[in-house]
């Protein structure tokens, strides 16, 4: 600590250098931040105490394959099911086909499996009451301005209804609420399965996939053997999951989000070890005769060494320190900006610790070279230029 005023004025000695590179490692721990947060969010989809409680059975052989609905008494009679509520995918599209809106076709009894999901009494028997009624999450309702009563169109981009035509209309009955901000209900529509089923032409009274709410947690792993069971050897088995096992399985279908993030920081840092390294490299060459002189005047080696290492460390530490003080400060707001689709996305201890580790193994990486160089460093050719 006695030479930290000398190192901090040789790390701003170039000052528009330093906060040129300074910015570089602000932006790379900003962007590292942000992804971690979409990384940490993903991975617990699904992760919840009530998440626990939950199963989902689909197609052992296809996540395209539906299911018959004479399975859904048959597991509610496993010992340890609560309750058991089925779903079809049914792949809405509001106003532009672009703009997918999560829609499933659900039981009635759908809710009762959700208790995290809220809606007004008078609203869901509004809705129950109308075949052709719909719940839509707050996060929809607020996005587009819905009110309760108005006639949302739906265009589904798989099942026509009666008439040929993918053009659906629904009404808006209720509105579902999370109770704990994390609920995905609160950003997606569901609509009668009895409605979809009798609609279109091509369900015939299959279903997309059963959850099922057990009455103990850790009798979770028995029931769901126990359900796979039923369907053994048929035409039709299933695989029975935990919701947040299942959640990952569907994020993987659409793309592998540890990879993708892994590889973009991979990139990142890579790129920004080149920067700093060359900074660094630059910012001791061009102070060699003064290195030169510290060692004149009685300076050892190793103090050299660390003088040199300790400034690398600091600029990592700096830069990062600062990129990751900005990720908690915009994450706050990335909920809103991603529709509810990231619901955790605060910087933990865990990210503040990597980011930390990161800035420390960056920066001895980087100063490695230039304090050896220095270490080593002659006099006599250090202040004759050579």
């Amino acid at each position: 600590m006695k030479y930290l005023h000398l190192i901090w004025a040789a790390l701003f000695r170039r000052k528009t250098r330093t906060i040129l590179t300074l910015v570089s490692i602000i932006a790379a721990f900003l962007l590292f931040g942000l992804l971690d947060a979409v990384r940490v969010s993903f991975a617990e989809a699904g992760q919840s105490a009530n998440g626990a409680e939950r199963l989902q059975t689909g197609s052992k052989l296809s996540f395209i394959q539906t299911l018959p609905m004479a399975l859904q008494a048959r597991m509610a009679a496993i010992d340890g099911v609560k309750d058991v509520a089925f779903v079809n995918w049914f792949g809405g599209a509001y106003q532009d086909p672009h703009n997918q809106v999560f829609t499933f076709a659900v039981s009635e009894n759908y809710l009762d499996v959700y208790p995290e999901v809220s809606v007004d009494p008078g609203q869901r028997k509004a809705y129950s009451d109308d075949l052709n009624g719909i719940l839509a999450g707050e996060v929809l309702v607020k996005k587009y301005g819905w009110k309760i009563g108005d006639k949302i169109p739906l265009q589904s981009q798989i099942f026509p209804n009666k008439e040929g035509s993918k053009n659906w209309s629904f009404t808006l009955r209720g509105i579902m609420k999370s109770k704990d901000d994390k609920a995905f209900q609160s950003q997606m529509i569901v609509l009668h399965w009895k409605n979809f089923d009798e609609t279109t032409p091509y369900n015939r009274g299959q279903v997309g996939w059963y959850v099922s709410r057990v009455k103990d947690v850790n009798d979770a792993d028995r029931v769901a053997k126990a359900i796979d069971a039923l369907s053994a050897n048929s035409d039709h088995e299933t695989k029975t999951q935990t919701e947040q096992a299942a959640t990952r399985n569907w994020i993987k279908q659409l793309a592998d989000i540890g990879l993708i993030v892994t590889s973009i920081m991979g990139a990142v840092f890579f790129t920004l070890i080149l920067l700093t390294g060359n900074t660094m490299m630059q910012a001791v060459r061009e102070r060699t005769s003064e290195l030169a002189v510290l060692k004149t005047i009685g300076f050892s080696n190793g103090s050299v060494l660390g003088m040199v290492l300790a400034e690398s460390v600091m600029l990592l530490l700096l830069g990062g320190l600062i990129g990751l003080a900005l990720v908690s400060i915009i994450n706050a707001s990335l909920p809103a900006m991603s529709g509810g689709m990231i619901t955790n996305a605060a910087v933990g201890w865990k990210s503040w610790g990597l980011g930390i580790v990161l800035a420390l193994a960056i920066g001895i990486v980087i100063g490695a070279l230039p304090a050896s160089r220095a270490m080593r460093l002659n006099i006599v050719d250090a202040l004759a230029g050579r």
